[in-house]
């Protein structure tokens, strides 16, 4: 406690990680707490307790020497992995989730004699690899991510590794079990016939995207970016406000190296159960789009954190609903690799000659009229406009 000052136990953290290294080695029984831990069909258990509903196809579970894959495909948009390098969950992927992404294309390509899009085959997929490599190399002292590109120091690369190994087995396994193949293919021939669809709407989105780039006032950018190699692409963020009043302040508090501001036009539209069309079709979610880079996939993202600031009150709250139903639908795996977040500013402002205190609700603001005494001054911010940029750079600092 002396060394970390603050800390607190996350059971549900620990718990996690125990229920996933006991899928990594099935039939290792763990004991926690009085809870027992124990997998039966490995990577096939994980992929089955994080399925948001019902899969197409039964998950297709494959293993070999020194790796183990699961994966299926949902109802809906975007990919979403969980990755594993010696027991190691490597939440940012790496070299071997990419060799996965790229092999899993060129498999299915091959078994079906027709040359599909690359996202035609991913949208959709859920899936789990794990592999094992000696003297690995990752590319953060966190381990988060896999860097090496070979499973061994003189051995072959992981791509060829997990190509090899899914070009035999899954073939295989689609060969043997046809209502999967079938069920497989009609989710791709699906996802082909509405990107065709999207063709026209996407032509004249990008045009406008385009000229958005030159005279989009929308969007004030800053310097680094997280799909480039600037060392503080980590801290690259952007804010996106409701209105030019709260983007007015941002703007004026933020560092124009690592802050972006984009600011919306009212309400946005509510896209629960649309498809991707309305995604080109609406000018203000395809600039925003257009200001993440995420038209394809997550690969060139542009910034690291995507901030919703939205006002402390009812129509601030829906906005910021609204907007996370947008990448809920369309973009999820923007949430689960933890790139969105929520600004929460203070509601009142207690302070005296001496104290400035700020309050998120009035619980805080009693406490705080009581610690300074006699007639503070009370100030009640109805909107991020009016916190000014001073105060707002205490806010935004961390990025």
């Amino acid at each position: 406690s002396e060394m970390f000052k603050k800390f607190r136990f996350r059971n549900e953290y620990a718990e996690r990680m125990i229920r996933y290294y006991s899928y990594l080695n099935k039939g290792l029984t763990i004991k926690y707490n009085g809870k027992r831990f124990r997998s039966k069909d490995g990577l096939k258990d994980l992929l089955q307790e994080n399925l948001s509903e019902e899969p197409l196809y039964p998950i297709v579970h494959l293993e070999g020497h020194d790796i183990e894959v699961a994966f299926t495909h949902l109802d809906q948009y975007g990919e979403d992995y969980f990755s594993f390098v010696n027991g190691q969950h490597t939440t940012q992927g790496g070299t071997h989730q990419a060799a996965f992404r790229e092999a899993v294309v060129k498999t299915i390509r091959e078994f079906t004699k027709k040359s599909y899009e690359p996202g035609d085959i991913r949208g959709g997929i859920v899936a789990t690899v794990s592999i094992k490599v000696e003297e690995p190399i990752f590319e953060s002292q966190t381990k988060t991510k896999l860097g090496s590109l070979t499973v061994s120091p003189k051995g072959e690369s992981v791509r060829l590794f997990i190509g090899n190994f899914l070009k035999q087995k899954l073939d295989n396994y689609l060969h043997k079990n046809p209502e999967t193949a079938n069920a497989l293919q009609e989710k791709i021939n699906r996802s082909e016939h509405e990107r065709k669809e999207l063709k026209g709407i996407q032509k004249l989105a990008r045009e406008r995207s385009k000229k958005s780039k030159v005279h989009n006032r929308k969007l004030r950018d800053c310097r680094n970016h997280l799909n480039t190699k600037d060392k503080k692409r980590f801290d690259s963020t952007l804010f996106i406000t409701e209105g030019d009043s709260a983007s007015g302040s941002i703007t004026k508090a933020r560092d124009v190296t690592t802050q972006a501001v984009f600011s919306l036009k009212g309400k946005p539209l509510n896209s629960f159960g649309l498809t991707r069309k309305v995604v080109y079709e609406n000018e203000e979610f395809n600039l925003v789009q257009a200001a993440l880079g995420i038209e394809e996939d997550l690969e060139n993202l542009r910034y690291n954190k995507v901030v919703i600031a939205t006002d402390a009150d009812v129509d601030g709250m829906h906005i910021r609903l609204l907007l996370i139903t947008f990448f809920l639908q369309f973009f999820p795996e923007l949430i689960r690799e933890g790139h969105l977040f929520v600004l929460q500013t203070p509601l009142f402002r207690v302070r005296n000659k001496k104290t400035t205190l700020y309050c998120y609700d009035e619980v805080e603001r009693e406490i705080a009229i009581k610690q300074l005494g006699r007639n503070p001054e009370i100030t009640r911010f109805k909107g991020l406009g009016e916190i000014s940029p001073n105060e707002f750079k205490h806010f935004i600092g961390e990025g």
